[in-house]
C-alpha cells in the first residue's frame, strides 16, 4: 500500500520545466560544407544575424562575387537568418571553392536551426548543391602525358 502512494506522488509531482529562453540561448549547431578541396566548418548560434568568414564580417568579405555566393542562403531564408549568428572557418582550395563550401555550411546550418521543411524545399529548388554537395573531384594525373587525359604527341617520321 505504501509503495502505491509513493508511486502516485511521483506521478503527480511535475518535474521542473526547462526555461525556453535558457535552452534557446545555449543552442549551438556545428555543420560542415565541402567543395572540391575546400572545407568549411560553421557554428550556428543564437544572435542578431551576423555572419563571419575566417573572422571577417561578410559585409566586408572580398572578392564581391564570393561574398554574394555566401549571401545566397541568407537571402533565401529571409527573416529566419536574423535570429542566428554564423561563424565559418574555411581552408583549402581556391577562393571560389571556399566560397561555395562556406555557402553550403551556412545553408545546412540554417536548415538544421529552423527545422523547416519549407526552407529546405526553397533552397533545394534554388540550387541543390547548397544542401547535397557536388561529388566531382579532380581526376588524378597519369603517366605518358601532362595531365589526366592528354597524351604526348606522336611523330611517325
Amino acid at each position: 500500500m505504501n509503495s502505491m502512494t509513493e508511486t502516485l506522488e511521483k506521478l503527480e509531482k511535475p518535474e521542473k520545466p526547462i526555461k525556453a529562453e535558457k535552452a534557446e540561448r545555449k543552442r549551438l549547431i556545428l555543420v560542415t560544407g565541402k567543395r572540391k578541396t575546400a572545407i568549411a566548418r560553421a557554428i550556428v548560434r543564437t544572435g542578431s544575424g551576423n555572419v563571419f568568414v575566417n573572422g571577417i564580417p561578410l559585409s566586408t568579405f572580398t572578392p564581391e562575387i564570393a561574398r554574394m555566393k555566401i549571401y545566397e542562403p541568407l537571402l533565401l531564408s529571409g527573416e529566419r537568418s536574423k535570429v542566428v549568428d554564423v561563424y565559418v572557418k574555411v581552408n583549402g582550395g581556391g577562393f571560389m571553392g571556399q566560397a561555395e563550401a562556406a555557402r553550403m555550411a551556412v545553408a545546412k546550418g540554417l536548415v538544421q536551426w529552423t527545422r523547416s521543411s519549407e526552407l529546405r524545399k526553397t533552397i533545394t529548388n534554388y540550387d541543390r548543391t547548397m544542401l547535397a554537395g557536388d561529388p566531382r573531384r579532380k581526376e588524378p594525373k597519369k603517366f605518358g602525358g601532362p595531365g589526366a587525359r592528354r597524351r604526348e604527341q606522336k611523330s611517325y617520321r
